[in-house]
């Protein structure tokens, strides 16, 4: 799939973007508010929705909260430069990264790539592919993920993360190759990004037997998922 879903009221911008894009082989589809947008990316005819923060009526942080609601289509958040508390509210929603405006339409099609090749990645696992680490039991080929038997919800970029975790469980795992093989680009200065769905994976994840997290903070090393 290669269909984009751009949500924005700047009819301008969003006609910039979307005739890059379409330039590099994706197809899009326009929507000027939060409300249609958050309705047109439950459609599921998707790759990715690329939603703007701020619009009148119903913003992008509360078009998110639907989205989320009933969908895990991956989406990458416009947000205005230096605003950090909408990057982190709407990471903490489970919006998979976001870009600062202004933008080229080259970053944001950058971007988009780097989440849709992690995706499509995933996606192209060996048949019955089982990752297992203690209780938790990771489905690349399907992304899906359980605990101890229970499914755990987790967003496209959520998934990408855990996926890189299990794979080196037992040992650090750095930001910036979290962000390398995770969100498919490098660790940017001052990014929160990986702190904030590592947090979100905390909560969503159950407890080792000692009562533990079994996501824990290597102290200048990065992450680490304890084999259990």
């Amino acid at each position: 799939m290669n269909h984009v879903l751009l949500i924005d009221d700047d009819v301008e911008l969003v006609g910039m973007f979307s005739e890059y894009l379409e330039q590099e082989g994706f197809r899009t589809t326009c929507v000027h508010n939060g409300a249609d947008g958050a309705r047109e990316a439950l459609r599921g005819d998707y790759a990715i929705a690329v939603l703007d923060v701020m619009m009148p009526g119903t913003n992008g942080i509360d078009a998110l909260r639907q989205i989320r609601a009933a969908s895990r289509i991956p989406v990458l958040m416009l947000t205005a430069r230096g605003d950090d508390a909408d990057r982190i509210l709407g990471l903490e929603l489970g919006a998979d990264d976001y870009v600062a405006k202004p933008c080229t339409p080259r970053e944001l099609t950058a971007r988009v790539r780097a989440i849709l090749r992690r995706t499509h990645a995933a996606a192209g696992a060996g048949p019955g592919a089982v990752l297992s680490v203690g209780k938790l039991s990771m489905y690349p080929e399907q992304r899906r993920a359980t605990w101890d038997g229970a499914v755990v919800e987790l967003t496209s970029t959520e998934f990408n993360l855990l996926e890189v975790l299990a794979r080196h469980a037992g040992r650090a795992v750095s930001k910036n190759e979290l962000s390398e093989q995770g969100l498919g680009r490098p660790l940017a200065r001052f990014d929160r990004n990986i702190d904030v769905h590592l947090s979100s994976l905390r909560q969503k994840l159950g407890m080792l037997a000692d009562g533990r997290s079994p996501l824990q903070t290597i102290y200048r090393q990065g992450y680490q998922l304890i084999r259990d």
